[in-house]
């Protein structure tokens, strides 16, 4: 009985043991075992050199970076900006760590324990510890680098983590220099090359021609077969390797403000108008009210254009005052003038940073005292500031040009600038610390205006998100989730339907950006589907339909064949033209005569050079045969890509402005460009797929 009981209690999971075997016996294992295999790497955020990696560790070597980079730069990684450049390292880490070093150590190129302390702690120092540790002259600085090693050797966990990420930049730095400089230290160019390099350049040709124009309509005489689409697209498959996309069509409503959602804003931003006007606590009436809260900043003419022409007419023409209610884009606004005064437009900065305690301000006080018996700034600020990041034109200390544009950069308090003497420095209280700053340079005074912006932007009511709403749901609702259905609803009820290719980095619709949602909608689902409502910036409704799919890889000949067929049928209608036009010619040596016979005119290029860049603007081919043709005798005709031309080279001439420099400049650009395409090319062989935007 106990055995029964466990048996009974085991049941589903012996039907599953049971069903397993019929379902192998039934079914392909291959099949099951790819199928896991899609499902899984479904959440792959890559795949480098057969290795998957997944979100889950993607995202833990993201969080460890950011932490990283807040400790280095003081800094965290907030804006959507900096999160995707710390993604990118992290990403470019990984590609580093299982392909690019393992070919390097394949083509035998090792970083070893000597070297690597040589490069940390030697007489070659690497570039990735000497500009973390530098002087106010941007000369690595041993001190700094030694107290920092002795924080790890202390202990401090924040220093460890910093050292272990910088030995290993360092130690990837090293092998990018090293596989680099085996690459370059393998291009040589023979004195034959180079000869012929400078031939090229310095050869000019002045030639006379006669172009037929190409037809730009179709001659149907001009057949592509099937076969010989077929036999091109088989020879250059490679040519057509494409990313996964898909082809869709939208429709979007936006929801915009109703006449009486703007007149009802209307009648609340009058309402407060008269206590704007009037209040003596205006950062208060801001902060209760406004969209736009107080700025210390002060404005000359023209820099309120960008928030509203006619406030900023308001504020040029007048030095005290409110202005009337002004409305524009769904947006009131009204600027009181709070004072005037005449201020350098931009000055130049230098600071030494200390704690908001009495210590910090008795410091100052003591180091101020030190600066006005001719003790020097920079080297003040290099033993006592806590700031150990500005260090503007290498000034350790120097905050550098700030105009009334970017002083809401810097901490609060720090507008006191633009009213300080140049050259003499002071004590300022910031909403963070104790400063001593200096002006040393200050440009012409201009007048200025401090303005209060009373702005409110019109927010669209309940009823009108609804209105919005209930129409995109109408468009869903008539398609029922089907591709037919959905164009018949958008032409019954009158909406433009958007049409789009998008792959799965797409976020952007139109104008419409953060729209990352809808093109997951449209990977998950197959041709033919229609999307519920998609919401974005909960100001947006998408309905959206997937007409077609594109696997990535090489695209199908159906998919190619239209781009393969205008090829081959220009390449025969040139083929064409050019038989047509030297069968009109036969016989005909002057370039005179052969112009007459094909109703048009004889051109003259001059200083036509095949290598150089002026060349380009010239039917490609046209130069080419140019280049191999002889002097003083008519050759042609030529099929070019816009026309046939029949030409004379009229003569040649050779200068000497082209060196022999100019051309090992020349191979060293080449050099360069083709050792940024090393890791490029490395991926592609091993086959690397980043899927970062499924995700991000």
């Amino acid at each position: 009985m106990a055995v029964l009981e466990k048996l009974r209690g085991w049941g589903i999971f012996l039907s599953i043991l049971v069903a397993l075997p019929l379902l192998l016996f039934i079914i392909d294992p291959s099949q099951i075992i790819q199928t896991v295999q899609s499902v899984s790497s479904k959440y792959d955020v890559g795949k480098i050199n057969g290795k998957a990696i997944s979100y889950t560790d993607f995202q833990q070597q993201v969080d460890k970076y950011s932490r990283i980079n807040e400790m280095l730069t003081g800094t965290s990684s907030t804006s959507e900006q900096q999160q995707k450049q710390v993604r990118d390292a992290v990403w470019q880490r990984l590609v580093d760590e299982n392909l690019f070093i393992k070919n390097a150590n394949a083509a035998g190129i090792y970083v070893g324990k000597d070297e690597l302390k040589d490069l940390v702690n030697g007489e070659n120092i690497s570039p990735v510890i000497a500009s973390l540790f530098s002087d106010a002259n941007g000369n690595f600085s041993s001190a700094s680098f030694t107290a920092f090693l002795q924080n790890v050797e202390d202990g401090n966990e924040n220093d460890k983590a910093i050292w272990n990420y910088l030995q290993e930049a360092v130690i990837t730095n090293q092998y990018y220099n090293k596989y680099n400089a085996l690459f370059a230290n393998s291009n040589i160019e023979n004195a034959i090359q180079v000869n012929r390099t400078i031939a090229d350049n310095n050869t000019t040709a002045d030639v006379d021609f006669v172009m037929v124009p190409f037809s730009y309509a179709t001659d149907t005489t001009v057949v592509v077969t099937d076969k010989e689409i077929n036999e091109f697209y088989n020879n250059h498959k490679r040519f057509f390797e494409q990313k996964a996309s898909r082809d869709i069509e939208y429709v979007v409503f936006e929801v915009v403000p109703s006449a009486a959602d703007i007149e009802a804003a209307n009648n609340d931003f009058v309402k407060l108008y008269d206590e704007f006007a009037a209040t003596e606590n205006v950062r208060s009436f801001l902060q209760r009210n406004s969209d736009v809260q107080w700025s210390d900043r002060w404005y000359k003419e023209g820099d309120l254009r960008s928030v509203n022409a006619d406030l900023d007419k308001f504020v040029a023409e007048n030095n005290e005052g409110t202005s009337p209610v002004i409305s524009a884009n769904n947006v009131f606004y009204a600027g009181r003038i709070m004072a005037t005064a005449s201020m350098p437009e931009s000055v130049t900065i230098r600071h030494m940073m200390f704690q908001s305690n009495e210590d910090g301000q008795h410091l100052a006080d003591s180091l101020l005292n030190e600066l006005k018996k001719g003790a020097n700034f920079t080297a003040l600020a290099q033993q006592y500031s806590a700031d150990r990041n500005s260090e503007a034109d290498g000034e350790f200390g120097k905050i550098g040009e700030i105009s009334q544009a970017t002083i809401s950069y810097l901490p609060t308090g720090f507008d006191a600038i633009f009213n300080a003497k140049v050259g003499q420095p002071f004590i300022l209280q910031s909403n963070i610390a104790t400063h001593i700053v200096e002006v040393t340079e200050a440009s012409a005074p201009a007048l200025f205006k401090q303005v209060a912006l009373f702005q409110k932007e019109v927010i669209s009511s309940k009823e009108t998100f609804n209105k919005f709403y209930n129409d995109a749901n109408r468009v869903a609702t008539l398609a029922g989730g089907k591709l037919a259905n959905y164009r018949a609803a958008c032409d019954s009820i009158g909406v433009y339907s958007h049409s789009q290719s998008i792959t799965e980095s797409t976020d952007t619709y139109g104008s419409i950006g953060h729209a990352k949602e809808v093109t997951r909608w449209a990977f998950d689902n197959k041709p033919g589907k229609v999307s519920n409502i998609i919401t974005v910036d909960n100001n947006y409704f998408f309905v959206v339909a997937v007409k077609d799919a594109h696997k990535e890889g090489i695209a199908p000949v159906s998919e190619v064949a239209t781009q393969i067929k205008n090829e081959l049928y220009s390449e025969k209608y040139a083929e064409k033209r050019q038989a047509a036009v030297a069968e009109q010619i036969a016989g005909l040596t002057d370039l005179e005569a052969i112009a007459e016979k094909l109703g048009a005119a004889v051109n003259t290029q001059n200083d036509v050079a095949f290598a150089s860049m002026g060349a380009r603007s010239l039917d490609p081919k046209f130069v080419g045969a140019i280049a191999a043709a002889p002097e003083g005798k008519v050759c042609g005709p030529v099929a070019g890509t816009i026309g046939v031309y029949v030409f004379e080279v009229k003569g040649r001439e050779t200068g000497s402005f082209y060196t022999e420099s100019d051309a090992k400049n020349a191979n060293a650009q080449i050099m360069n460009y083709n050792i940024q395409r090393i890791l490029p090319v490395m991926m592609q062989d091993a086959g690397v797929k980043d899927n970062r935007a499924r995700f991000f």
